[in-house]
């Protein structure tokens, strides 16, 4: 049996071309909203304009005026002839001869407040004696007013009033529309009906990051976990073939100028893929579900570009933890935000090809379904640099740096211990900036010491007025610090002391070297406690008074004597028990009885006495050298380690310094002062304000 098919095939339907029609401009609804404007407008104006009833002037003068229900009276021209609007009084409207004009509408068909009726007069003067003939038994005070205006065409008046209107409009909707822009006029997100579009900034090859990984330093544990991140990105086959799977996200934590911002800069400049960077306000708006409407569009974006990674700073701004400190009844358009981002980032239909970083220096705030493995699979923890981090970056921010010779990163890096990269790119960049006040060709060492006080302690002033009297305290005060911390055997050694004030109200400071330790025994605190009592305990026994200066040693020993009861549990009574709080799951209620809370309040107290007591036995025993420091601070205002030798002898302690034991191994009473200059954490600032963190140790032992 044949096919039929192949024998008659039908024959190929040609299609004509055809003519492919522009599609038409597509409707812009702000002309819409033009031309309601505009209808406003007219009607605005129409309003104004009251359906009068004419009557003639006989009329006038007989009914109403010798009524005396004239309230006054309105007359403009008219061509040759003058109109006059008459204003019935309010109270005569009542009269049953006005109910036809009582309830007068004007020509939209709102009730008007007049005038009720008008009627035509030859001239000015005419219409002046005819009242006057009208009203000549009427006294002056109780003759009708009249006002002599001038009354344009409806349609004259109406052009004017519109164009201006119009104008006027059209110049608040372009300041609108420029204000939701940011100060462009067009554009995704350019007008005010895309407020919703995301603001991220892409990255990608025509906008790339010049920031490399070379240009981070100190960080090398958080570098190999995001640089993982981007080898996968490059080389996806590599960790495929086996199974593995990236990272959906990382969430850099850190302490405030650690890197956080810059590592993920240099992951932008490394990735070579399209790179989303924002912030977390950046979803914060005054209007209802902007915030979720711009995470939807930015995961639209990004999907469109994948692969790719979105990077979200400061994340605590709408990561925060979900139904704490709610009104009741209330829609938080925060907590909208965080679920529309935790359905983009793991939900039902989630997509791979995009990697979340994101940074905060806040993650005991952040929501535990934010930081669930399938959301943040890593937290990569960024601390403050350690002795060869901070050598590194020392070496990265010297670079533009013209310098001496003798400048050491790793001296320099040795004497700043608990300095974060941030802190050491000012102390570079200040260093540069002192050498050319001076005048120098090159950046020294003593540039460096200037600029680390500059940094920490503020700007240096030698001409402030400073009474004897408040200087000699001020010379006790320092010359207390400085000699308990020179015969207790766990203080910090002393680098340097001064009764040059220093920033806002600073009239001394103490600068002491410490040793990089993560754990404190209950010996080395009670010696620090001692130490920053120093101060107070000098005025006492020399001046027999005390004064203001040892605000800030009372809040620091205050905190830590309350940190060693309450946190760490060196105090017998109160026992081996820990109140730290810091997930703030107790909030403002006491995770203990009111007995309890009394007795940490005594064991504080006591403590703090017994500390104070034992300061003072020292104090008391090393007088003589007591009076000769403050007596040399008073004539030199400066005192390095050497002059406290020459003063009290060499330290009665075998202590060597982290300076010491990285630097050059040399004991410590061999080590040049004046390169020791520089201001550690332990900075005793006696004028209320502590220029750096004054808990340094509680939060190192914290951890």
């Amino acid at each position: 049996m044949k096919d039929n098919r192949s024998e008659n095939p039908k024959p190929i339907r040609k299609i004509p071309n055809k003519k492919i029609t522009p599609k038409p401009p597509r409707f812009n609804i702000m002309w819409l909203y033009a031309i309601v404007i505009l209808v406003l407008l007219a009607v605005g104006y129409l309003s104004s304009n009251t359906v009068v009833k004419p009557i003639s002037e006989q009329y006038f003068v007989s009914n109403i005026l010798k009524q005396h229900d004239v309230d006054k009276l309105v007359a403009y021209k008219n061509g040759d002839l003058v109109v006059v609007e008459v204003y019935v009084k309010k109270d005569a409207l009542k009269k049953p001869q006005y109910e036809d004009v009582r309830d007068q509408k004007n020509i939209t068909g709102a009730s008007s407040g007049g005038p009720q009726y008008a009627f035509t007069d030859a001239s000015y003067e005419s219409l002046k004696q005819t009242m006057a003939n009208a009203e000549k038994d009427v006294t002056d005070a109780e003759k009708t007013p009249i006002e002599f205006t001038t009354h344009e065409s409806i349609l004259g008046n109406w052009l004017v009033q519109g164009i201006i209107m119009v104008v006027l409009f059209a110049a608040v909707w372009i300041f609108i529309m420029r204000r939701m822009s940011g100060g462009s006029g067009g554009g995704p997100g350019g007008q005010i009906f895309n407020i919703g579009k995301s603001k991220a900034t892409l990255f990608d090859k025509e906008a790339q990051v010049s920031v490399t990984f070379n240009d981070v330093a100190g960080l090398e544990e958080a570098k190999q976990e995001v640089m993982e991140i981007v080898d996968f990105l490059k080389n996806p086959k590599k960790y495929t073939n086996l199974g593995g799977k990236i990272p959906k996200g990382a969430l850099l934590i850190g302490s405030p100028g650690t890197g956080k911002t810059l590592l993920a800069k240099a992951v932008a400049g490394e990735a070579q893929v399209p790179f989303f960077s924002l912030s977390g306000s950046d979803f914060v708006e005054m209007f209802v579900g902007v915030g979720a409407s711009r995470v939807r569009d930015l995961f639209r974006q990004a999907k469109d570009k994948a692969p790719c990674i979105i990077f979200i700073d400061e994340i605590d701004a709408i990561g925060r933890a979900r139904g704490k400190n709610n009104i009741v009844g209330g829609n938080d358009e925060r907590e909208n935000t965080l679920n529309q981002l935790l359905v983009e980032m793991d939900g039902f239909g989630t997509d791979s090809g995009i990697i979340i970083l994101a940074a905060t220096n806040r993650p005991d705030v952040l929501d535990s379904a934010l930081l669930r493995p399938g959301r943040f699979d890593r937290q990569v923890s960024i601390d403050k640099p350690d002795l060869i981090g901070r050598e590194q970056i020392f070496k990265v921010h010297l670079k533009p740096v013209k310098l001496a010779e003798g400048v050491d990163a790793k001296k320099l890096s040795a004497q700043t211990p608990g300095f974060a990269g941030a802190e050491i790119a000012n102390v570079c960049n200040e260093a540069a900036l002192i050498a050319a006040r001076k005048n120098k060709e090159a950046v020294d060492m003593l540039d460096f010491q200037d600029a680390i006080d500059r940094v920490i302690g503020g700007l240096e002033k030698k001409n402030k007025i400073i009474s004897p009297e408040e200087k000699r305290i001020v010379a006790f005060h320092e010359a207390g610090h400085a000699i308990a911390g020179w015969y207790l055997e766990h203080a910090d050694p002393l680098v340097k002391v001064s009764i040059v004030p220093r920033g806002v109200a600073a009239l001394g400071y103490a600068q002491y070297l410490p040793k990089e330790q993560f754990l404190y025994t209950t010996e080395q605190l009670e010696d620090g406690m001692c130490m920053t009592l120093g101060g107070r305990v000098a005025e006492d026994i020399t001046f027999g008074k005390i004064s203001t200066g040892a605000q800030n040693d009372l809040e620091r020993i205050t905190k830590l004597a309350y940190a060693m009861v309450t946190i760490y549990g060196m105090n017998d009574k109160v026992g081996n028990i820990s109140f730290n709080d810091t997930q703030g799951e107790y909030q403002f209620n006491k995770p203990y009885s009111e007995k309890t809370s009394e007795l940490i309040d005594q064991e504080v107290r006591n403590q703090i006495n017994q500390m104070y007591e034992r300061t003072k036995n020292l104090l008391i025993d090393k007088r003589d050298g007591l009076i000769k420091l403050a007596d040399k601070l008073l004539e030199k205002e400066i005192l390095f380690q050497s002059d406290l030798e020459e003063i009290l002898g060499k330290r009665p302690f075998e202590h060597r310094t982290t300076y010491d034991e990285f630097v050059n191994g040399t004991p410590e009473s061999n080590q040049d002062p004046a390169a020791q200059n520089l201001i550690p954490e332990g900075v005793v600032d006696h004028s209320g304000t502590f220029k750096r963190n004054p808990e340094e140790k509680e939060a190192t032992a914290k951890k």
